[in-house]
This record gives C-alpha cells, structure tokens and sequence, in this order.
C-alpha cells in the first residue's frame, strides 16, 4: 500500500461523500472513510466512525490513519435546522474543523486538506451579511482553515461548492422535485390529474453535478494553493421555472405546475469558477444528464432496486 496516497474523506456516508468514496478509490487512493453513524465493510475502502465533535477521538483517527491527504465533507448543511440548534451548527460546522486541522498539525502537519464551506457564507466585516447560523458557522469554519493555514504553514484550501445535484439521496430542490415526479409517475393510473407545486418559480440558483464537484476536489488536492478560496460551481444561473420545464420533458407522467409566489426576485451574483478553471478543471456532465440521473436514482429506489 502507497502511504504517500493516503486519503481521509469526513462525511462519506452523506450525499457527497458516497461520490467522493467511489471517485477517490477509483482513481487509486487508499480511502478511509469516516461516518459519525454505522461503520461499514468495503473491500476498496476503510469505514471507520468517529465522532468529529469530540476531540480525544479525532486525536486518535489522525494518528492511526496518518492521511497524506484529507477531503472534509462532514457538517450541519441545513438552515432551518441552524435555527432550531445553533450552537450545534457551530460545534460540528466550525469546531469539528478546529479539531481535525489541529490534529493534522500535531501528526502529519504536511497533509494536503481541502475544507468545503459554502457558498451561503457572510462578509465577516458586515454584520448585516449575517442572516442564519448556518451561515455563521460555515463563516467561522472558512476562518479556522485560513488561519491555520497562515498560522502554522498547513496546505490547507477552502472550497465553496454551489447546490450540488446528482444521482443520490439529497435533501437539495432538484432531487425534491424528482422524488415528487417518480411519485406521480407511480400513481398516474389510479390518479389522472398531477401537480407540483413550488415555492416561487422565479428562483435563481448556480447548480453543479456533485460527480463534477468531486473531480474538482481532487483538482485541489493536488494542486490548489494553500489559504485560497476557490468557487465549485457551473458559473451558470437557473430559475427553478426551467429545472421544471426540463423535468417535464423528460419526465413519463404530464403534470401542472403551481407556484406559490408570482414576484421576481433579484438575481444573486454569478458564482464563477475562476480560480479552478485556471487549474484546468472544468464541469462534464450536461444539466439535463444530470436531471435524467437523479429521477432514474429515484425510480429504482421506488421500484425497490
């Protein structure tokens, strides 16, 4: 086994992560995956759980796994429960960092890790950029790998991937949509008339395949620089009216579209994917491939499959 290939991926049993896991052990690294829930067997992987909050445990999983590399997923990724629990938010998002690039520090300070925050954080200098604590938490953990990056010369890189969609369990709006669809399309013969209803059609977000958001971090892994900040996106805007209107195409039953909200709303700023691109990366995979993937995910998981 290449020690020198060594690669610690956090959150492997999330949506992410199970991409990660595959992308990672079939391009030849020796992957250890951490879960803070089930550990499990794999033949080309290592499951281990730890739980990343506690920092006895994270001392031990650095020292027995010594990474060379490390690709940290794991996280609070849901706003509405940053609200119910912030400081949980805080405790998983912000300090579980602290704890893992202060044990990298202490064993293997010449690790490469990429740390994804997220698009959704705030200028810490304006307090009025400040609207949820998922926000806060993603902020603060951007903080933690810069400075340690400064601090103590660690090759650590932030990336902030855009909405992420793909073939997988999701909680994110295109795979919402498909599931309701995949239903639709089971019922269409008891139930004639369909409908799906959306919040506000109007909607603009940059969505990226995950399979290309995973390729990207392998691109930072190797050769992103060190306290950089690199945008993991399409660099392209799309209303929710035309994920539907794409949805309908290729979807096997017809149905009515609904919108809760008629009122525009104003277009947030482009996410472009600047700094990545000049590293060579570039995305592969075609939107509506990346539609077609996610309801054929659902379909087979509803055919119990």
């Amino acid at each position: 086994m290449n020690c020198q290939n060594n690669l610690l991926i956090t959150g492997a049993s999330g949506f992410t992560g199970y991409h990660a896991c595959k992308h990672f052990s079939d391009s030849g690294f020796n992957v250890t995956a951490i879960s803070n829930k089930n550990s499990y067997t794999s033949k080309k992987i290592n499951w281990k759980c730890c739980d990343l909050t506690d920092k006895a445990s994270v001392k031990i999983l650095i020292k027995k796994t010594k990474p060379q590399y490390v690709l940290h997923l794991a996280g609070q990724n849901h706003v509405g429960q940053s609200w119910i629990e912030p400081v949980h938010s805080l405790e998983v998002n912000s300090l579980s960092t602290a704890y893992l690039l202060d044990a990298l520090r202490h064993e293997n300070p010449s690790c490469k890790i990429v740390v994804t925050s997220s698009s959704l954080g705030f200028d810490p200098t304006s307090m009025s950029t400040f609207n949820n604590p998922y926000g806060l938490s993603k902020t603060i953990q951007s903080l933690i790998a810069q400075s340690f990056a400064v601090l103590y010369d660690m090759k650590v890189v932030i990336a902030k991937p855009s909405n992420l969609i793909g073939p997988g369990f999701s909680k994110g709006v295109c795979a919402v949509f498909a599931q309701k669809i995949v239903e639709m399309e089971k019922d269409q013969k008891d139930k004639p008339e369909h409908v799906l209803q959306v919040h506000n059609l109007n909607n603009q977000c940059d969505f990226l395949d995950v399979r290309d958001a995973v390729s990207a971090y392998e691109t930072l892994l190797l050769k992103g620089k060190t306290g950089e900040i690199y945008n993991v996106s399409s660099g392209k805007r799309r209303s929710l009216e035309e994920i539907v209107k794409k949805l309908k195409e290729i979807a096997l039953v017809d149905f009515e579209v609904r919108s809760l909200l008629k009122d525009a709303l104003e277009k947030p700023a482009r996410i472009e994917p600047t700094g990545l691109i000049n590293l060579g990366w570039k995305p592969s995979i075609p939107f509506e491939s990346s539609l077609r993937d996610i309801l054929n995910f659902y379909r087979q998981k509803n055919n119990g499959s």
